[in-house]
């Protein structure tokens, strides 16, 4: 068997991942049925992986047409789009034949676990796909920051951040065909350059943890998998 570059992995995906190319609001199956098969091939290195997922592709847009929605009432309503979003993918690797429990930060007991570091670590080693939910259950924190916890509590290798574009970028390359994509940083150049790659929090929980975190896009197929072999995919950000 290949030998991954890391044992325990977690893996950050934002709630756009789930919509494809689709519009803002859905979840588009295909989208879903991508993202599993790449973390089904990841798991056949014998990592040990815990997913994060975010809820934007349900809420983010319809929320700025709300002006009558306070801050916190919104937070609450992102962290259960991310319970709909991480029941649809563990059902999705269930039907692979994948065990996928998820752990969510806020009580919905009769749908997912309670979020506990000891129960999450006991899944990780008997090879189940551990999703976390909920956000950190807290306003005001992002799932950007959730996954910096998260990956911080259950002694993660490694945070990798699945996204649409193939690393982090000087400018939006979406915008400017022109942007100059990184290789390496240092997380001080992240803060510095205040680079929109996750937040701040996120950012400097890493820091003080010494957690390396990868940026690379997701929508190429194996790309997580040549990753955790070793190749240099996308952009690494590290002390």
């Amino acid at each position: 068997m290949e030998k991954p570059s890391y044992k325990r992995i977690l893996l950050k995906l934002s709630g756009e991942a789930f919509s494809g190319n689709q519009h803002e609001g859905i979840i588009d199956p295909k989208a879903i049925s991508f993202i599993t098969k790449q973390i089904q091939s990841a798991k056949k290195l014998g990592v040990e992986l815990a997913v994060v997922v975010g809820g934007g592709n349900i809420i983010r847009g319809q929320l700025t047409k709300l002006g009558t929605i306070d801050r916190v009432s919104a937070d609450h309503m992102g962290m259960l789009a991310t319970i709909i979003n991480a029941l649809a993918l563990q059902d999705s690797l269930e039907n692979l034949g994948m065990s996928a429990p998820v752990m969510s930060a806020i009580n919905v007991i009769t749908l997912t676990e309670p979020y506990a570091k000891r129960e999450a670590v006991r899944h990780l080693e008997s090879g189940k796909v551990v999703i976390l939910a909920g956000g950190t259950g807290n306003p005001y924190f992002t799932t950007d920051t959730t996954a910096a916890l998260r990956a911080t509590e259950i002694e993660a290798e490694v945070v990798m951040k699945g996204t649409k574009v193939d690393g982090i970028y000087d400018s939006d390359p979406v915008k400017n065909p022109a942007a100059r994509m990184f290789e390496q940083l240092t997380y001080l150049e992240v803060l510095n350059r205040r680079l929109k790659v996750m937040d701040l929090t996120a950012i400097s929980l890493c820091m003080e943890n010494n957690l390396p975190i990868i940026v690379f896009n997701m929508q190429k197929e194996d790309n997580f998998r040549n990753i955790l072999l070793g190749e240099r995919i996308g952009t690494k950000v590290t002390g």
